[in-house]
């Protein structure tokens, strides 16, 4: 067996196909498999940090996801799995309510799986999604104005917030770039954040569609916690050991 005290690139090349693998690591479980004191674990980790390859937390470290192309990219891309969540997102969709939903192209896909005599409010800052939404004829849709970020393809800023300001929603669907049990979701660009954590504050119940890449992981800037997010809708194909941070805080999970 190697010695993995005696060989940090080899102990820190492991602890990288971890966190490929997995998307976290404990330093505790680690020092046992490695035989090597957590105190070392927490110098690879921190190493690791300085590399870009992870971001410390408590007791371990939680992948950094990296950031994906544009939204006119990702909205040209389909996948069975991101059709088969935008579905289980549109499956929970309240009829008569007054719902909001998130620009992304997984969240493009679920506007698309609604069923077409919905009788609902929809607010979006997705262009993409409102004109999609023109074509359900009991569906009303508001659009949320401002500057076009093209890497979200959604309005952000002042504007778009401030119309914000004036609506309720009885469900909100969120898109992110990275969810985390620690850090809940989160996102690249800080605007984006701000934005989302606007909608949080007057939403009831808050759903999060995520892919396999994105969990467990940590970008940038935090959206919110997961203790305040109603639900998580993810492929059915992501392991169940994958998600056994999320379980053990009691946060409720739809494979579909």
């Amino acid at each position: 067996m190697l010695d993995y005290a005696a060989f940090p690139q080899q102990r820190q090349s492991l602890i990288r196909q971890k966190l490929r693998d997995e998307g976290r690591v404990v330093c505790a479980d680690l020092s046992a498999q490695l035989q090597v004191s957590e105190h070392t674990i927490r110098r690879d980790l921190q190493q690791l940090a300085r590399e870009g390859v992870c971001k410390k937390v408590y007791g371990g470290a939680v992948s950094i996801v990296t950031e994906s192309g544009s939204f006119s990219h990702r909205a040209r891309e389909s996948s069975a799995e991101k059709t088969a969540i935008a579905a289980g997102c549109a499956r929970r969709v309240k009829e008569g309510g007054c719902i909001y939903i998130d620009a992304g192209s997984t969240n493009l896909a679920m506007a698309k799986a609604l069923p077409v005599q919905l009788k609902l409010t929809v607010v979006t800052n997705s262009p993409l999604i409102a004109v999609e939404l023109m074509n359900y004829p009991h569906c009303e849709v508001i659009m949320l104005g401002g500057r076009l970020q093209k890497q979200t393809g959604g309005s952000l800023g002042v504007t778009p917030q401030q119309q914000l300001s004036h609506i309720w929603f009885d469900q909100a669907f969120l898109g992110g770039c990275a969810m985390d049990a620690d850090a809940g979701l989160t996102v690249f660009d800080y605007e984006d954040a701000e934005f989302k954590k606007a909608v949080v504050e007057r939403s009831n119940d808050i759903i999060v569609a995520l892919t396999a890449d994105k969990i467990p992981g940590i970008a940038r800037y935090s959206v919110v916690l997961c203790e305040d997010i109603s639900l998580m809708v993810v492929d059915k194909r992501v392991p169940e050991e994958r998600l056994a941070a999320f379980t053990a805080k009691n946060i409720a999970i739809e494979w579909v």
